[in-house]
Parts: C-alpha cells; structure tokens; sequence
C-alpha cells in the first residue's frame, strides 16, 4: 500500500501558476519602455515552429520537476503485508566488557593466542545465531556502558555490531553497576518474567556512579535475572630472560561480587578460563526456555522519496542541458545588432 507521510505538501502544486497569474497583472498594469529591437525579436521567436515547440518542452520539463519534488516532500512509503512475530522468547540482554584489560592474550583459539575480547566474540556469535525467537540486545561497557544495539530480532545486525567492538571505546576501567543500571533501563519495560541480561567482565568494578550490588538489587525489584560470567585464565607463562615466570592474568577479576549479583537475581555465575568453558557456559545458557509472550505484528516500509526525487533532478540537468544551444546563438545575434 502506497502512503505519503506528508499529503498537505501537494497543496503547493498550483503555486507556479498563481505566481505565474499575479507576476502578469503585475506587468500590464505597470508602464514599459519597449525597444524596437527587443520587439523584433520576440516576434520573430513567436512566429517560428521551432521556437514554439521549444517553449512547450521547457514548460513540460518545469512542470514535471515541480511535480515530482513536491511527491519526494510528501514522503512516499510502501507498506507492506503484516508480518507476525515470534510470539515466544526471551528479552535478552548481553553486556560485554571492552575496557583495557580485555586485551590480555590469556586465551587460545585453534593453537593461537587471542586476546579476550575475540574470543568473547569468536563463541558469543554463535550463541546470538542460535538464539531464534528471543529479542536480543547488545551493551558494551569500560569506564562507561552504552547501548550498541536496542533489543532486536536482527540476529545478523546484533553479530555484527559486536564484530566491530573495539577494547578501549568506552574507556579503560570498569563500570560494572553503571553496566547494570542501563541493562534495568532497557528492560523495566519489557513484560515480566523474561528479562534477562548475561553481564561479561574480567575485572572488578573501578568506575561508574552505581555499586555493583546495589544495581543488583534495582535489577532483582525489576524482576531481572542476571548471569554473569568471569573470563580469564587462572595461570599464565611469561617468559624471562633466565627462567619463566608463572603469573595469575585474573588476580583482579573480583568473583565474590559477581556472584552476590547473580544470586541477588536469582541467575548464576560462571566462570571461563578458556574458549571451551566459555563455549560450555554459553550452550548451557542457550537452555533456558522459552516463555510464551503477546504475538505482535509488523508492517515493514520502504522509502520512496528517492524515485520522484530522482527525476525532479533529471528535469533539472536537461533543462540546463537544452538551455545552453538557445543563450547562445541569441548572444551572436546580440553582438550583430
């Protein structure tokens, strides 16, 4: 179904001509020194054919630019045939942590060293696919969290946002409770029962104006579960000059609140020391079942201002194009007298 967003704007079409009307009332009522020449001229012009058919040409191409600009300002859209919705799933939400410490390459993937964050993305691309049915939503966190991806159906779109997250875009700390307090704001307002946020950290919270737990306790009021999921190996080989050194690259992941957040909401903490683990906690997350929720229908649009607005353009070069031939030979004429 075609639909104009803005109708009102085609009132306008008649405006060249009442322009037209009032300009030459305009001219017979006022004085004018005529000019033998100028006189001959049009005369002349009057009387050729050509000259004639090249008016009406000029006046169609006018017209039909005016025409069509006024239908790209009134905003053509193509509605579509209703599509239904999944009716059962789950409003999910992932919160990823990207601040500096994720770049630690304490993780293997296929005998290479990565760094966290790839592998967050490497076994959470897959968890997105499979999660048919369930409105997913993307926040990313360091020093400040923002929404990357409102809760969506758009399994591909929500993937590849995450592929483009970069460690340090939102700072270098942790703000676990700010991270927590946007997941509350997104979800309040979804239908009870389903809200869920999976909150992924290596660290401890080092930013941010809410308190971890006290943002748990805000998401529990709200009926939100939270899992959350503490990535990093527990043991690491660094290489010495003379010996090798054996250190802990997750002595600052603070696992005691992460827990308390969990059980506060009712979800669980994990823990990931590895691609598998975190592969393992991400299947076991992907059984939660789904709940049956309100069918909702779409209409999908498509924008089709582009078309008319298109050939008001099109008018446009040909009426400079064809101009150019006319002012010249009148110039040569000119140049004559």
């Amino acid at each position: 179904m075609l639909t104009f967003e803005w109708p009102w704007i085609m009132l306008l079409l008649p405006l060249p001509l009442l322009y037209r009307l009032w300009r030459s009332k305009a001219e017979t009522s006022a004085p004018a020194l005529k000019s033998p020449i100028f006189s001959d001229l049009a005369a002349q012009s009057t009387g050729s054919t050509l000259s004639s058919h090249w008016h009406w040409l000029v006046l169609m191409l006018l017209t039909l630019a005016w025409v069509a600009a006024l239908l790209a300002a009134a905003r053509p859209t193509w509605i579509g045939d209703p599509v239904s919705l999944p009716s059962n799933g789950r409003d999910l939400l992932l919160a990823v942590d990207i601040s500096g410490s994720m770049k630690e390459t304490d993780m293997t993937i296929d005998g290479d060293s990565v760094d966290r964050l790839t592998t967050v993305k490497y076994v959470v691309t897959d968890f997105v696919k499979r999660r048919q049915g369930d409105r997913l939503g993307l926040i990313l966190f360091g020093t400040r969290p923002y929404l990357q991806t409102p809760l969506t159906f758009d399994r591909q779109t929500m993937n590849t946002l995450l592929g483009e997250a970069q460690i340090g875009f939102a700072g270098e700390k942790t703000a676990i409770g700010d991270a927590i307090g946007l997941a509350v704001k997104r979800l309040k307002q979804r239908p009870e029962n389903h809200r869920i946020l999976i909150l992924l950290t290596d660290g401890a919270n080092s930013a941010g104006e809410v308190q971890p737990l006290e943002a748990a306790d805000i998401a529990a009021s709200e009926g939100i579960v939270i899992y959350t999921i503490g990535i990093g190996a527990d043991v690491m080989i660094q290489r010495g000059f003379f010996r090798n050194k054996r250190i802990n690259p997750s002595r600052d992941l603070d696992e005691p609140t992460l827990t308390s957040i969990a059980e506060k909401t009712g979800g669980l903490y994990f823990r990931a020391r590895n691609p598998e683990e975190l592969e393992a906690i991400y299947q076991q997350l992907d059984q939660l079942e789904p709940v049956d929720q309100e069918a909702e229908t779409v209409r999908p649009t498509r924008a089709l201002f582009y078309w008319p607005l298109g050939l008001a353009m099109l008018c446009s070069l040909l009426l400079v194009a064809i101009s150019a031939p006319v002012s010249v030979p009148m110039a040569n004429r000119g140049g004559q007298h």
